[in-house]
């Protein structure tokens, strides 16, 4: 369950603007490209936990031509003998509104197991979710401009103020997870020089807002660090959880699009 949120929130403006009024006012920034790389490495107090990687490349869907996002997660060393964990994630969504058309969800958490195609019709405002473990395909009403769990991360990145915004503002995302529509919110904090395996690296800070009293011991419990560049990418993300607190750090990254800036004194 953890290791789900965690890899959800990494996937993971305004004082009261929403998702379409974003989409009205703000310019793409190309934060990401085809052949993008990157890693996370998630650690438990003193242990390595887990790896998370995400790629994205190119590809056609029904003869559209769309980005396809792939994030894998596993545990490693010890953790892997307590808890086995192989997460697959996929998103393709559309290479301009980044408004996602499929996603696959594929999980071995502890013997929990998922295996769930979503095709979405933006236009029709549907999501028709098949869930391959039960056997069953339903259909579900989405909101306007809805995301899911991938596509999301890189809709944040790609449609940003390119302006400074004030500390305490909020983000609204329409997302679509679990059969369920909800509201993702994230509160930008400010700016934050953070020390990395890379050297220091200036980023902005967000908190998303969550669920408390499940996993997490307040509702703002999760803390996350991007990158203050052109790329937008995850640098830290630090949860407090009610049996401790989890880290993910960047340990690896390739073919970004724009340089990857660290802090020279």
């Amino acid at each position: 369950m953890v290791k789900r949120i965690v890899l959800s929130l990494i996937l993971t403006a305004q004082l009261g603007m929403g998702q379409a009024q974003m989409e009205a006012v703000l310019q793409p920034v190309e934060s990401f490209q085809e052949g993008e790389w990157f890693q996370l490495r998630l650690h438990y107090g003193p242990f390595n936990a887990s790896y998370a990687t995400f790629s994205l490349e190119r590809d056609t869907l029904k003869g559209k031509p769309v980005f396809h996002a792939k994030g894998f997660g596993e545990t490693t060393g010890l953790a892997r003998w307590f808890f086995k964990v192989e997460d697959y994630y996929e998103s393709y969504f559309d290479e301009t509104t980044v408004q996602p058309y499929k996603f696959i969800r594929d999980i071995n958490e502890g013997g929990y197991t998922k295996n769930i195609e979503i095709d979405f019709d933006q236009e029709k405002g549907t999501a028709i979710v098949n869930d391959k473990k039960k056997g069953e395909i339903n259909e579900f009403s989405i909101t306007d401009g809805v995301q899911d769990l991938i596509s999301c991360f890189y809709y944040l990145r790609n449609f940003y103020p390119k302006e400074e915004i004030p500390i305490n503002t909020s983000f609204d995302i329409n997302m679509f997870f679990d059969n369920e529509n909800y509201v993702f919110k994230l509160k930008y904090l400010g700016k934050e020089t953070i020390n990395s395996k890379f050297g220091k690296i200036q980023c902005m800070k967000f908190r998303p807002l969550v669920q408390s009293g499940r996993v997490f011991e307040e509702q703002e419990s999760v803390t996350l660090w991007v990158s203050d560049d052109k790329n937008r990418l995850p640098v830290r993300l630090q949860a407090d959880i009610l049996v401790g607190s989890i880290k993910a750090d960047l340990e690896n990254f390739k073919n970004l699009k724009h340089p990857f800036e660290i802090v020279v004194n």
